[in-house]
């Protein structure tokens, strides 16, 4: 299958690699000349045989409003634009509106898989008309991993963003979790081997996962978490969580606390957040501020198999 993918950064350049190793024809662009297989998006197009396909992975908000909208005067009826970022999937239904108006189809695409989605694949989560999720299956079945799991068409334009926004929300407060059982056993001064503890929790306990086996590794390279500062974005996507939880009168205790507890990192350096932005760092390759004014990079640890 023939597709266009708008931004090569660390996700969509390794998507773009996948969908290539998968036997599908990929037309890239992206900003830096020298990755871009295109000078432009019209290029790009013109590149692509009708009906289009063409994935969008840039930033969420106005880079991602500015590529729908330039895409709106270039595509045709009968093409389909996939959002893969991490848009607000209110903003989703905005763009579903604008291209269908024109007679183009919009798809959002709830990514997750980081650093690891090029070898293991991608978790996607898809929002859209039935007719054009059917459309690009053989481009989510290259992208996801191998077997049963890893993809859900969770309902209409919107549903791929929400889905994956609450998935996020789960992640932050997993993470919060295991930073403040992190926090107190160093705290306590009875745990002589912090590390090898969390170590052995890997088989035969129910806490047992990714995450922990990311936690573990970042305790390997850095037993203290000294080399790292306690400070721990958030990536906007906890935040419209607990929106929308106040707007569905839903109650989300600790995906909340979770979300302000980053906010206090900025104010002190904690272990527990030490623990949180290690973990960032590991799934996500995500910049940490080292307490030695060097960033880290991401981490190599392959997830178990479902």
């Amino acid at each position: 299958m023939h597709i266009g993918m708008i931004g090569l950064g660390r996700m969509g350049g390794n998507m773009a690699e996948r969908l290539r190793r998968g036997g599908h024809t990929v037309v890239g662009y992206d900003r830096d000349p020298a990755i871009s297989d295109v000078a432009g998006l019209e290029e790009l197009v013109e590149r692509l045989p009708a009906p289009r396909a063409v994935w969008v992975m840039v930033p969420a908000g106005e880079a991602t409003q500015h590529t729908v909208d330039s895409l709106g005067e270039i595509l045709e009826p009968g093409d389909v634009v996939v959002d893969g970022g991490n848009s607000h999937y209110v903003d989703d239904q905005k763009h579903g509106r604008e291209l269908g108006a024109k007679g183009v189809g919009f798809i959002d695409c709830g990514v997750s898989g980081g650093v690891w989605g090029l070898e293991n694949g991608y978790a996607l989560m898809v929002g859209g008309d039935e007719e054009n999720v059917k459309r690009l299956m053989p481009i989510f079945e290259t992208l996801k991993p191998t077997g049963d799991f890893g993809f859900v068409h969770a309902g209409a334009v919107g549903a791929g963003h929400f889905t994956k926004m609450v998935h996020n929300g789960i992640e932050y407060g997993m993470m919060q979790a295991f930073a403040e059982g992190y926090e107190l056993i160093e705290a306590s001064g009875l745990v002589h081997n912090v590390p090898e503890t969390f170590r052995s929790w890997r088989e035969g306990t129910v806490i047992r996962s990714w995450l922990l086996d990311l936690l573990v590794r970042a305790l390997d390279e850095d037993p203290e978490l000294d080399d790292i500062r306690g400070y721990a974005q958030d990536s906007g996507e906890g935040r419209w969580t607990v929106q929308a939880a106040v707007d569905h009168a839903v109650p989300l205790p600790v995906i909340t606390a979770s979300l302000f507890a980053r906010f206090a990192s900025r104010q002190d350096d904690s272990p527990a957040m030490r623990v949180v932005a290690a973990l960032r760092n590991q799934f996500g390759g995500h910049a940490v501020e080292s307490a030695k004014g060097a960033d880290s990079p991401g981490a190599d640890v392959t997830p178990p198999a479902t």
